[in-house]
């Protein structure tokens, strides 16, 4: 069977390796990006109705200026990040259906969010909503040791970012005899073209993405 390829940021990529194993993959990580905390000035809280998360990221990284928020309700994107949330000592946590868009659709206007989050960031909006984005943390590029050796073994490779998608695209030339499985639709426009196959996955989840990838993996095993 053809190896997984894994680059999203620790603590994911140990979490996406353990699916994999799960799932009888052979897999090995190459995290492109590690996840580092911003200093940050903590607003007022009682000037928000309740905490936005789209990443679990910012409950592990916000430090402990998060104390600050611990009541004010919670709409998490989904639910990696809610359990997070529930585990940080959130009570009302509400869980969101993994999608940012979905979850501020189904909220009732009007309402004032304070949003925690990276620095590199899609800006969500819904009218009659407003959203204050303070970033809490980065990612920030490391060197891709073991990126070539690892690429040379001809993986499926599994994109959980556009930005992680980007860089791939920059650090590889020869991309023919890859495969890459994107989180979203945005993940696969970030690669570019000139991969061997491009799959989306049906939902932007972990689980969506390695039903894929282990397809792929399978049918490259054959060929």
């Amino acid at each position: 069977m053809a190896p997984l390829l894994i680059l999203r940021p620790e603590p994911g990529a140990r979490r996406t390796l353990a699916r994999a194993a799960a799932l009888g993959l052979r897999a090995l990580a190459v995290p492109l990006f590690e996840i580092v905390p911003l200093a940050w000035a903590a607003p007022d809280p009682a000037d928000f109705d309740a905490l936005l998360l789209t990443s679990a990221n910012a409950l592990r990284q916000a430090g402990a200026d998060l104390e600050l928020y611990r009541g004010l309700p919670v709409h998490a994107v989904g639910a990696a990040t809610a359990a997070a949330a529930r585990a940080a000592g959130f009570g009302d946590v509400r869980t969101g259906p993994g999608d940012v868009g979905a979850l501020l659709a189904g909220l009732a206007p009007p309402l004032r969010l304070l949003h925690l989050c990276g620095a590199d960031r899609r800006d969500a909006a819904a009218e009659g909503i407003a959203i204050t984005p303070v970033p809490v943390y980065a990612s920030r590029e490391s060197d891709g040791a073991g990126l070539a050796a690892a690429l040379a073994e001809g993986p499926v490779v599994l994109l959980h970012s556009p930005r992680a998608a980007a860089r791939l695209a920059a650090l590889v030339e020869n991309r023919a005899g890859l495969a890459i499985v994107a989180i979203s639709p945005a993940a696969a426009d970030a690669a570019g073209g000139g991969w061997g196959q491009v799959a989306i996955a049906e939902r932007p989840r972990d689980e969506a993405l390695l039903a894929i990838a282990a397809r792929l993996c399978e049918d490259r095993a054959k060929a």
